[in-house]
């Protein structure tokens, strides 16, 4: 038991930072995508004049929105998350479950690099 590891190394960080970073920038452009469907930036044309079948297609077109809005803020938490990740490889911290203080498997954070919580502590929730 003399051998247990408390933090990951600075080679293992580098690795954990470089998928962090990627995974930002990556979300930083669905989220993007995801403002303009609902801010309208693409659209300013006439194709919203014809009376016909408006009002089922505004509905839509809100519900659309309502979706979008609902997506674009998961994606900015996220990215916060990411972020967080990177301030916790600076301080020292990042790859501790915050319940059990043991180290979170590197499998898992490479999958899910934002966790906080190791698969033990996650199933005792």
């Amino acid at each position: 038991m003399a051998d247990v590891k408390t933090k990951y190394s600075e080679e293992d960080l580098q690795e954990f930072r470089a998928i962090i970073d990627k995974k930002i920038a990556k979300a930083e452009e669905d989220l993007a995508i995801l403002r303009s469907a609902y801010k309208n930036d693409a659209n300013n044309g006439t194709d919203d004049t014809s009376p016909s079948f408006k009002s089922f297609d505004e509905g839509s077109d809100v519900m659309n929105k309502e979706a979008n809005v609902q997506l674009a803020i998961r994606q900015e938490k996220f990215i916060r998350d990411l972020k967080n990740a990177l301030l916790r490889i600076e301080n020292g911290t990042y790859g501790v479950c915050r319940v059990t203080g043991k180290l979170i498997q590197k499998e898992r954070l490479k999958l899910v690099p934002h966790a906080t919580l190791s698969i033990e502590a996650k199933r005792r929730q």
